[in-house]
């Protein structure tokens, strides 16, 4: 089951596309985070809604608010990823152990060993404010995530 608005959002430590280290609890007190699952790079559902996000990243920074994107991909295969596509924003590996924070967040399909289309708004406590999940297929509405930061 996914995690709930109103719970706390685990903690996590991944690498993102450029090898460096994001812990989530490294935006507490400063800036909200859009916390993105996607099931993989590279296919056209997930390189649409990535680019969407790419398109209006001032939605999102004019609000404080850092978007996170992570899949179950290899930190090498975000980076050539970002650099195709133009992605600004962190592209995280949560890639081994395999779906660790994927699991931890409840958006991992075991069966198909990536994540689904979780979005989770958290606030500057580390509190989950809004949340949807989505299936492999089912593309996000970024409207909708916005519309939640500005309820904040």
């Amino acid at each position: 089951m996914a995690i709930q608005v109103g719970d706390k959002a685990p903690d996590f430590e991944l690498k993102d596309n450029h090898g460096a280290t994001v812990r989530l609890s490294d935006f507490h007190g400063r800036k909200n985070v859009v916390l993105l699952f996607y099931p993989f790079a590279f296919t056209g559902v997930c390189t649409g809604e990535l680019c969407e996000v790419r398109d209006n990243l001032p939605q999102f920074s004019d609000r404080d608010t850092q978007v996170l994107a992570v899949s179950n991909d290899s930190i090498h295969t975000l980076r050539v990823f970002a650099e195709q596509e133009g992605l600004e924003y962190p592209l995280l590996s949560d890639f081994w152990p395999h779906g660790n924070v994927s699991s931890a967040y409840g958006v991992f399909d075991e069966g198909k060993g990536c994540a689904v289309r979780g979005t989770f708004v958290i606030d500057r406590e580390g509190v989950v404010r809004w949340t949807v999940v989505n299936g492999l297929p089912d593309a996000r509405d970024l409207t909708e995530y916005v519309k939640a930061l500005d309820a904040l």
